[in-house]
């Protein structure tokens, strides 16, 4: 059995200072194929000790410098990109058909480049002026669902600013993370600019949120875990930016095509077993063309998911990340059950001729009310609610009506549906099934968190704004 026992510092491989193992279990087997070591705080002081004396010389470089710094990674990340998603097909059961996992991430430091070659750092207004200067060190700590993309998120923003970091990768997903920080390695981060800590939150996650000497920490997570991150920084004032859960809803308009959306929250929103904080998970149809949707929905998920072995050419949906998720999810499968939702397709327990993994039927309810604990909670599975609206108003209220705001999807007539997307309370409205962009901001409002990535307002996050003030 493998072993991963070392944490990456200061441009070398060392030994945690206390090695607490940490058993790792592939999804589609339920066996354990590695253990991964766990960090305490004296390791994040390590780490940071590293990116504060790294941060003196690294946040003077030039953009140019740190464009082709990044443009280093990105090529190496695509020589290497099969041996990560290997790995994320073991932690995680991303199936090797799922190419948006490493696409996503290229596209994350590629966007990066764009970003850093077009920014002004500084500029006059008149008597001032005003400087962009990279904020510090950055503490990185990225969840087990896309593992790579949103630390290629963060860490291209940060190094596009000119800060170094301290990463924390989940715990169920270490060794794609620990492939990366080789490739990082070998384009040549300098020693210190990037370091890595494996850890749980109370051992790692909680010393790098109040750690004194980091200067902004950006999570991605469950809202639960982002508060426990926020209380943990604020003695030390720092920046906290947080992209947190999301129940994100589709408006079909009325006599929009139906089949369209339906195909589009299917795909979408089951992308990644489901797992996925921006997904679709409500679609909101008007009375008159419920029928059509929930045939359209049943017809979807026969011709585009196929769940099963993630190492199989054919499959587009393996296993969820471990057990405790798979009982998440039959849980509210069976609360909606419980509470009188009309089961479409899908149900409890594992897809018919599978005997072992975490695997989850896709699932679909229709006839569910705003009141139902599936209409309510983010399930993070392959669980859709379907609910209906007498007018568009209502199905506006409908959609707004939840503590959170990462997303939403309206399908219509274009002139239509863009008046809807301005009064929608999420970070991103897609219209009529676009695809998602590196170029534009991610984030939420409400419980979905306070902070962006991606684009310009992403690199923003790691830098600080400063007047100078002159005579004229």
């Amino acid at each position: 059995m493998r072993h991963y026992g070392q944490f990456y510092i200061d441009g070398e491989w060392v030994n945690p200072i206390e090695s607490r193992p940490f058993e790792l279990r592939n999804p589609t087997t339920e066996e354990v194929f590695a253990t991964v070591a766990l960090g305490c705080p004296a390791d994040v002081d390590r780490a940071v000790t590293a990116a504060r004396r790294a941060y003196k010389t690294f946040s003077l470089t030039t953009p140019a410098e740190r464009i082709a710094l990044l443009e280093r990674i990105a090529e190496v990340f695509s020589a290497r990109r099969d041996e990560v998603h290997a790995a994320l097909t073991e932690e995680m059961g991303a199936p090797v058909s799922l190419k948006a996992q490493i696409d996503s991430s290229v596209n994350a430091i590629r966007q990066a480049i764009k970003t850093l070659g077009d920014y002004q750092f500084e500029s006059r207004e008149g008597r001032f002026i005003i400087r962009h200067e990279a904020i510090g060190v950055a503490g990185l700590i990225t969840p087990w669902n896309w593992p790579i993309q949103l630390l290629c998120n963060k860490l291209s923003s940060s190094l596009a600013a000119g800060c170094t970091s301290v990463v924390k990768p989940s715990e169920f997903t270490p060794v794609s993370a620990l492939v990366f920080a080789d490739i990082l390695h070998e384009a040549g981060v300098p020693a210190g600019v990037f370091n890595l800590v494996n850890g749980d939150g109370p051992g790692v996650g909680e010393a790098i949120s109040g750690h004194d000497d980091i200067d902004v920490v950006s999570f991605t997570g469950s809202t639960r875990a982002g508060t426990l991150v926020a209380a943990a920084a604020a003695p030390s004032v720092k920046r906290v930016a947080q992209e947190l859960g999301g129940k994100s809803a589709n408006i079909v308009m009325p006599g929009a095509d139906v089949v369209a959306a339906a195909e589009f929250n299917v795909t979408r929103g089951f992308s990644n077993s489901g797992q996925s904080c921006h997904s679709p998970t409500r679609l909101l149809v008007h009375k008159s063309q419920l029928a059509e949707a929930e045939q359209a929905l049943k017809d979807a998920v026969a011709k585009h998911v196929r769940v099963g072995d993630p190492t199989l050419p054919e499959t587009t949906h393996g296993p969820v990340v471990n057990a405790a998720q798979y009982e998440r999810i039959q849980a509210y499968i069976q609360s909606a059950i419980d509470e009188g939702a009309t089961l479409l397709t899908g149900g409890p327990g594992r897809p018919a001729g599978i005997e072992r993994g975490y695997f989850v039927q896709p699932t679909i309810f229709s006839n569910v009310t705003p009141d139902m604990t599936i209409a309510r909670e983010e399930i993070f599975g392959m669980v859709t609610a379907v609910l209906t609206y007498e007018t568009v108003d209502e199905a506006i209220e409908l959609a707004n009506d939840t503590p959170y705001g990462l997303a939403a999807y309206v399908f219509g007539d274009d002139d239509e549906i863009l008046d809807v997307a301005r009064v929608m309370r999420a970070g991103r409205v897609f219209l009529n099934g676009a695809p998602p962009s590196t170029e534009v901001p991610m984030g939420g409002y409400k419980k979905s968190g306070n902070g962006r990535e991606m684009g310009v307002a992403g690199m923003e996050e790691y830098l600080e704004v400063k007047a100078i003030l002159t005579k004229g």
